[in-house]
């Protein structure tokens, strides 16, 4: 979907979303990171933090009845308030009785031009998780985690069959011609990889839609134009193949079948866990093993 500055109706829209879902037959939903607002992460403004909220709070009691009502598992994410000057991007999973599992705190946080996430998220600190819910086992990384191959691993390996991935990710319009086609590319290729590296389905729901700050920002860059997202949310299978993708520009409920059984089929024939050499991978812990310069 795409968001505007009014709250409420960003919840209310994505609530009608849900039923919609729901009445085409999914039983797991879930909505694109941050989604209860414009991306206001292109701009270092303090009065954003008056947005976040505690969880549970408002957001989640609202989709937890939806979720009751449609009896169905949903993923919210939200710009959670820990504490008083504590601030997580988080992801609520509310079971299908609306009760609420627990929570995923963002563990990677990106800063990059219109993407100043570190002014706004303490990193998450309750690590790699996997929810048991009343539809399968799921894991939740939200954005900037789904370029790392760690995290994937680490949720896989805590048993989520289905790995989720909350995203707004988009194009600065003035290098879209020239990067665009590739950081597409890119963005596919490595969310596959998680799919076929853990023997899981992968699912990135994206938003759509131009979006600007609201505020001057002394940070901006000089060709600002703010970002496009580029949608093209996605669904694929434990062998990385596409089972269905969004388009670029239109709002869309995706709704994919999802065959857990093919997780077992794919690991007894892609037995990638069984080979791993757990006593050999030690250095993973460490920032970098290379020679100084």
């Amino acid at each position: 979907m795409s968001c505007s500055p009014d709250r409420g109706a960003n919840l209310a829209r994505a609530i009608e979303g849900i039923r919609e879902a729901a009445k085409l037959g999914a039983r797991i939903i879930c909505l694109q990171e941050l989604f209860g607002s414009v991306y206001f992460c292109q701009e270092e403004n303090v009065d954003w933090f008056d947005a976040a909220e505690p969880i549970p709070g408002a957001t989640t009691e609202a989709l937890a009845a939806v979720a009751r009502e449609c009896e169905a598992v949903v993923i919210g994410s939200i710009f959670e308030k820990r504490a008083p000057g504590l601030y997580h991007n988080s992801a609520a999973v509310l079971d299908a009785d609306g009760s609420l599992l627990g929570v995923y705190r963002k563990m990677h946080i990106p800063d990059d031009p219109l993407y100043y996430e570190k002014y706004y998220f303490t990193p998450g600190d309750l690590g790699f998780q996997a929810f048991d819910t009343r539809y399968g086992r799921i894991g939740v990384l939200i954005c900037w985690d789904q370029w790392y191959p760690e995290a994937a691993r680490l949720t896989a390996l805590k048993g989520a069959e289905i790995l989720f991935y909350p995203t707004a990710i988009g194009w600065h319009p003035a290098e879209k011609a020239q990067y665009g086609p590739t950081q597409i590319d890119s963005w596919r290729t490595i969310q596959r990889s998680h799919a076929i590296a853990n023997g899981v389905f992968v699912a990135a729901p994206n938003r759509v839609g131009i979006e600007r700050p609201l505020t001057d920002s002394p940070n901006r860059p000089a060709n600002y134009q703010g970002i496009e997202f580029w949608g093209g949310s996605f669904v694929c299978d434990p062998s990385g193949a596409i089972l269905s993708e969004a388009s670029r520009d239109r709002e869309e409920v995706l709704v994919v079948e999802c065959d857990l059984n093919r997780v077992d089929e794919t690991r007894r024939n892609w037995p990638f866990l069984r080979d791993r050499r757990i006593d050999a991978y030690e250095g993973l812990q460490a920032r970098y093993l290379g020679a100084a310069r």
